[in-house]
């Protein structure tokens, strides 16, 4: 694909109605390994961060000081924005208008979450210690907070590293298997040798999450894309030297937006 684009490359869940999407690299300015629509101002050249942050955010009808976004440390907490800002956790939730939820990855997966009735979205970042730790549940138990109903939240799981693609070791595989949320063992050429090499189907993990914490499975939606794939970013494949893709939700505020923005 090409990276530098006019037109940004978003992807959308079919079922989530509120403003809201899962970047790829297309549709930016950055350039050598951040090339394309990099949203991570920590490497690469800040202004042309900023640009790509002001381009998602027009795409979506929103300006970059309504983003609320995270200092992500692989962990649970779940921060109520009220408003845009920066703070340091995992997840993010809130019932406020005008603010747009945001989560950097670059293999981890990528949650968001919408109860249409109530008002209230959420937004998760998941590697396999928030897997494992069940950030989603948090999450779906903070919009819980806000006046959210499980029954009613509508869920997508973005793109991110495929169980292929994802080879851990044993100890991880096996906390996940106890904790009931599955690993497998991939036929590579380990295997061959006498060495099973375990996987981790992070997507699948995160789906069951969900649906524990009590979002009807025909809610859930999964997109299916690798974060491998040449579309997106990827630490495992570029050896840590790489952009970061930005999920992102919001509610506009009346007058505020709305209608807008569908790039």
């Amino acid at each position: 694909m090409t990276l530098h684009t006019e037109r940004l490359m978003l992807i959308r869940a079919p079922h989530l109605t509120a403003p809201h999407a899962f970047t790829t690299r297309a549709g930016g300015v950055s350039t050598g390994p951040y090339g394309g629509l990099n949203l991570d101002d920590r490497e690469d050249d800040p202004a042309h961060v900023q640009e790509n942050r002001q381009r998602l955010c027009a795409a979506l009808g929103f300006t970059p000081a309504q983003v609320a976004r995270l200092t992500q440390v692989h962990g649970t907490d779940v921060v109520h924005a009220r408003s845009g800002g920066h703070w340091t956790g995992d997840a993010l939730v809130t019932a406020d208008a005008g603010v747009l939820l945001a989560i950097g990855t670059a293999d981890c997966y990528p949650l968001l979450l919408h109860d249409p009735h109530a008002g209230v979205i959420g937004a998760a970042h998941a590697g396999w210690k928030g897997t494992l730790g069940r950030v989603a549940a948090r999450t779906v138990q903070a919009m819980t907070d806000l006046g959210a109903d499980p029954a009613r939240i509508l869920a997508a799981v973005g793109p991110g590293i495929r169980a292929a693609a994802y080879p851990v070791g044993e100890e991880v595989a096996l906390a996940f298997a106890q904790d009931g949320l599955g690993a497998h063992v991939g036929a590579d050429e380990d295997e061959l040798r006498g060495d099973p090499t375990w996987h981790l189907d992070l997507a699948g993990a995160n789906r069951a999450v969900l649906r524990e914490a009590g979002i009807p499975a025909a809610q859930v939606w999964v997109s299916g894309r690798c974060s491998t794939e040449a579309d997106f970013y990827s630490y495992r494949r570029d050896s840590g030297r790489t952009g970061r893709m930005w999920a992102v939700i919001g509610q506009h505020a009346l007058g505020d937006g709305a209608g807008r923005g569908q790039a």
